[in-house]
């Protein structure tokens, strides 16, 4: 399979990472990008062929991966307007442009994939959220998946409408992570901790949960359950979180990153 990814940012380059070490590295890579720099690195890092016209770097690859950020997304469909063939698969990987806004300016008859990475696949510890269009076979799924999964996990959608949903559950949770962090270690230095071991405390101790229940996935609550014990300082914190409403902020957090993004994407 030949691959082209047309922009070559952080998340083409976690792509890219994953790509050419086995068991994907048979496949050929390809990087479009106008800069020199990315081009350069992407060259002596991956010994990935690299091109700086768009419509030459499509030619005879199976997969075009648009890679831009999503103010770029014009400029670069209409660049490959009318260059794309209809055995090519498109899969974009820019956040918040939709399918429709994708085949409207590249032309009609094409296979599409949309999908929505986040940041946690610079590590290969990713969830992408993938909806395909009407017009993708199943070779063409699977081709998606070889390459989103080079970064982490992925799912499958039916329905686009809910990739808004995606967007502030994986898009946007990683920063919901950080924030649970951050306040955790400004709380122990708060207590007295020196500076590095309350953010060392903090750190490790969310990576560590977080690993329990990338191990038990579906058992957050029984794990919550497990660690809350009758009358002792777990409860008595959970007794403050539930005092606070600190499900209904979360909701509340979600609810607006989905809001947001239904927004950006009518623009």
């Amino acid at each position: 399979m030949i691959i082209t990814f047309i922009g070559g940012g952080n998340m083409a380059t976690a792509l890219i990472s994953g790509l050419v070490n086995p068991p994907r590295a048979h496949l050929q890579i390809r990087v479009c990008d106008p800069s020199d720099q990315a081009r350069a690195h992407l060259e002596n890092t991956f010994g990935v062929a690299t091109f700086t016209d768009s419509g030459i770097s499509i030619e005879g690859a199976d997969v075009i991966v648009l890679a831009v950020k999503p103010q770029s997304m014009p400029v670069v469909l209409e660049a490959l307007k009318g260059k794309v063939r209809q055995e090519q698969l498109v899969l974009s990987i820019a956040a918040g442009i939709t399918l429709t806004s994708i085949c409207d300016q590249l032309g009609e008859g094409l296979a599409v994939i949309r999908s929505m990475p986040n940041t946690p696949a610079l590590i290969g510890h990713g969830i992408t959220g993938v909806v395909a269009g009407q017009l993708c076979n199943k070779a063409q799924r699977r081709q998606a998946e070889q390459i989103l999964e080079a970064a982490g996990e992925i799912v499958w959608l039916e329905d686009e409408g809910l990739m808004d949903a995606v967007t502030a559950i994986s898009g946007t949770g990683p920063a919901y992570y950080f924030l649970l962090t951050e306040a955790l270690a400004a709380a122990a230095e708060s207590f007295g901790l020196p500076a590095d071991v309350a953010d060392r405390l903090a750190s490790i101790t969310c990576f560590g949960a977080g690993a329990m229940l990338a191990g038990s996935p579906g058992e957050a609550a029984e794990l919550r359950r497990r660690v809350t014990s009758p009358g002792g300082t777990t409860q008595a914190a959970m007794v403050v979180m539930e005092d606070g409403r600190f499900r209904e902020l979360v909701f509340k957090a979600a609810e607006a990153a989905r809001d947001r993004s239904k927004a950006l994407a009518l623009k």
